[in-house]
């Protein structure tokens, strides 16, 4: 079997899945789902999301500086896909996806109680890139569901039963088969 060649595009799958929950000054909430998301940088530690200028999010985002991450899991994939079809500009997506919005501790965002883990953002930088602006942010802090905590403080998000997307389909992550340095390490 050969390989076929296409033409350029984004191709690079599977993505991170996560519900973005956004305010305006008014204190007008919202939630949009995206998979164009990801980590930048370690320290400081920032975090990158694309999101198309005409999402009902995106003018919150501009007017605030402010989001939070929050990420999916099987059983948030209904609401994530929801919030990923539906326009806030018509529903109210927290109720209607039955989502519970919880204050943040930094910023004006709410965080999704259901989340495993919520992360607070503030935006650095703005670029113009095409179809999608991306939203460079800086972490402000993390909140994590004790629910996946062990008895020695380690956080378990593969207790939470996280999901990726891919090319339209949403995929629940399976076992483990190795952890970090496991090819170069000393067998005994």
């Amino acid at each position: 079997m050969g390989k076929q060649s296409w033409k350029p595009g984004n191709m690079l799958y599977p993505l991170p899945v996560v519900l973005v929950s956004t305010a305006d000054k008014k204190g007008e909430k919202n939630v949009f789902t995206v998979a164009w998301a990801g980590t930048i940088c370690s320290d400081p530690p920032m975090v990158s999301i694309s999101v198309r200028p005409e999402r009902y999010s995106y003018h919150m985002i501009k007017e605030t500086g402010e989001f939070v991450i929050n990420l999916t899991t099987e059983s948030l994939a209904f609401a994530t896909d929801y919030c990923g079809v539906a326009s806030g500009r018509d529903v109210d997506k927290f109720a209607k996806a039955h989502l519970t919005p919880i204050q943040a501790d930094i910023v004006c965002a709410p965080m999704i109680k259901e989340s495993p883990v919520n992360i607070e953002c503030r935006v650095k930088d703005v670029k113009t890139l095409g179809s999608h602006d991306m939203f460079i942010a800086q972490v402000e802090a993390v909140h994590a569901d004790e629910e996946f905590m062990d008895d020695r403080n380690k956080f378990h998000l593969e207790k939470a039963h996280p999901i990726v997307y891919s090319h339209g389909v949403y995929i629940a992550l399976g076992k483990e088969i190795g952890t970090f340095g496991y090819s170069v390490r000393k067998k005994h």
